[in-house]
């Protein structure tokens, strides 16, 4: 069997056509392999910021061995917005400066987490979906609020969780990573499971309430969009 190498980046003339990709490609989303052991290899985190009046975006990826959560590698990269805001399509807008990011890393990215959705997402097609697909990595999305959908609070322990909901439909989980914290929202990618992901996340997240792949890509992407515009 020969594999399809992952279909090249888009960019949409406008809003039909960008719903129009996003369809296209969410039947590329791979939902039926576990993804990598938890603690094992490396984790990448990626961000992207934005200057919006000087139309400067700013990704960020931070490589940690997942073992020990030890840097190991990260790049930024710095371009143009070429996509304007629209709700349930930011990823047009993040995408470019995001792979190429990825690609300036010296080490395979191993599993991807990104700062937002994948599967909780209007159209089940969120950043780490689309990056996902993109590269053919494993990419999971952990968010800091539940978008559009519902949940009941997890119990108050670390690691409980509760689904995440649209209507009957589970696309996520609320995921409480440190006690006396408001949970954070796990969602798949691509190429991971949803059981995986969560334990990924809570490994990740050992001190703070956010993945410290999260955390590091945070503050490399603010660092270098602060740089970009002075």
């Amino acid at each position: 069997m020969t594999t399809q190498p992952p279909p090249a980046h888009q960019t949409p003339a406008d809003e039909a056509e960008g719903r129009a990709i996003q369809d296209r490609l969410r039947g590329l989303v791979v939902l039926d392999e576990p993804g990598p052991a938890p603690g094992t290899g490396l984790v990448t985190g990626i961000d992207v910021a934005y200057d919006d009046e000087k139309d400067v975006v700013v990704a960020a990826a931070v490589v940690l061995d997942a073992e020990t959560l030890e840097t190991v590698d990260e790049a930024t990269a710095v371009g143009t917005i070429t996509f304007p805001y629209v709700p349930g399509l930011l990823a047009f807008r993040e995408i470019p400066t995001a792979l190429e990011a990825l690609e300036s890393l010296t080490v395979d990215p191993g599993l991807v987490v990104c700062d937002g959705y994948g599967l909780a997402h209007p159209r089940r097609f969120g950043l780490a979906s689309h990056l996902g697909v993109l590269t053919g990595l494993p990419v999971i999305g952990v968010g800091k609020n539940p978008f559009t959908f519902s949940y009941e609070a997890p119990g108050p322990r670390r690691g409980d969780f509760s689904p995440l909901l649209d209507g009957d439909e589970v696309v996520g989980r609320a995921l409480r990573t440190q006690e006396n914290t408001n949970p954070i929202f796990v969602s798949v990618g691509h190429r991971i499971d949803l059981d995986n992901a969560c334990a990924h996340t809570l490994r990740l997240a050992r001190r703070f309430r956010q993945p410290e792949s999260t955390r590091r890509a945070d503050a490399l992407c603010r660092q270098t969009l602060r740089e970009a515009t002075a």
